[in-house]
């Protein structure tokens, strides 16, 4: 099925170019590898490259790159992600991001400990949408 057909919903809410990405990503992919999870997992490898996700949809990132270890590998396996949160991006940014989503407490947060925390508020956020 055309990756345009099977856009999530947080892309549905992101720029063009987000959903662009991740739709030619995805249909290389089902022609590589067919139709399922490998598919939208190498769809959302290639996303994070360029968009992280903040809050209920993805932002275009401040440079490029993998966001996470899974991120990193060219056809991840299932596995833990940071779900579209840079966690490879600065401390300082990841501040900024958790300050935007109004997350308490992240003044004293570790970077690991915001990574999460982020990961916990985009997918309140996301739930939140699709009510």
């Amino acid at each position: 099925m055309p990756g345009r057909e099977e856009l999530p919903s947080t892309l549905e809410r992101s720029p063009k170019e987000a959903q662009e990405t991740w739709i030619k990503a995805h249909d290389s992919a089902v022609e590589t590898y067919g139709e399922g999870q490998r598919a939208h997992r190498t769809a959302f490898a290639a996303l994070k490259h360029t968009f992280e996700k903040v809050g209920d949809h993805w932002e275009k990132k401040g440079g490029r790159g993998p966001s996470d270890a899974q991120a990193k590998k060219g056809t991840p396996k299932p596995g833990r992600t940071a779900e579209g949160v840079d966690a490879n991006a600065s401390k300082q940014h990841l501040y900024d991001v958790a300050s935007r989503l109004g997350i308490e407490g992240r003044s004293k947060m570790t970077k690991e400990e915001l990574v999460d925390a982020i990961k916990k508020a985009n997918r309140r956020a996301t739930a939140k949408a699709r009510e």
